[in-house]
């Protein structure tokens, strides 16, 4: 699923689209998502466990889970692909970003890093909450700091929401991986906007039902940014990554 061995063909260039595509990336998600609700639902799971075991970690669990979160989250990604293709995310997803470059995989890695150091920061300005430290974004905060720390780590991604698509299924190197995902982003902030709202619900319903709500959120959120990818960048589901 990787670019393979040889030469990667040329970046494709980012496009603008319309703001009503937001919406159209999450009606993607759903067809996506359809292919097979269980095992989205059991990779979102496993994402899940994976950040709630780091967590538990003696010292140094909420750092170490954001270098390796980003990582497993992946199987979303490489899940949505495969319904694409007609086929279904299944469990082999889970470890399919090891096939990735080093690169590839460290783009992952700090783009995912970027949102959550911005809500560590705004979570300190605004409370005594220690994300470094905490088991979660949900201990001792009020629902306006949730609100308002979850919208700053969107805000700040948003640049980066493309990052992990173009390095995995592009391989056009780290910082390439960065410079298209940033023209996207200046090409397509009204739809990013409208997509970002609708994300920021979409996560805090999960957030307020105990995290069973995320089973779908995360899924959905998976799809939907695969589905952005290929709108702005012009990707067919036939074309290769």
């Amino acid at each position: 699923m990787t670019a393979g061995p040889g030469a990667s063909p040329p970046l494709r260039a980012p496009r603008a689209v319309p703001a009503s595509r937001a919406f159209a990336w999450y009606g993607e998600a759903m067809r996506l998502w359809r292919a097979s609700p269980g095992m989205f639902a059991v990779l979102a799971a496993i994402s899940m466990g994976t950040e709630l075991a780091l967590h538990l970690l003696p010292a140094g669990g909420a750092i170490v889970a954001q270098f390796v979160l980003p990582l497993v989250e992946c199987s979303l990604l490489y899940g949505s692909l495969a319904a694409d293709r007609g086929d279904k995310p299944r469990l082999k997803h889970l470890v399919a970003v090891l096939g990735a470059s080093r690169g590839a995989q460290a783009a992952v890695v700090v783009a995912g890093l970027a949102g959550f150091l911005a809500q560590v920061l705004v979570a300190r300005a605004l409370t005594d909450v220690d994300l470094l430290a905490s088991g979660g974004l949900s201990d001792n905060l009020t629902p306006t700091d949730l609100v308002v720390i979850v919208s700053a780590g969107i805000v700040v991604s948003l640049p980066l929401g493309f990052v992990a698509p173009v390095a995995l299924f592009d391989e056009p190197g780290f910082a390439n991986a960065f410079r298209a995902s940033v023209a996207a982003f200046t090409r397509n902030v009204a739809p990013l906007a409208v997509y970002a709202l609708l994300s920021l619900g979409l996560f805090l319903f999960g957030i307020v039902t105990s995290g069973l709500g995320l089973l779908l959120v995360l899924p959905w959120l998976g799809a939907s940014s695969y589905a952005a990818w290929k709108d702005v960048f012009g990707v067919a589901s036939t074309s290769r990554p």
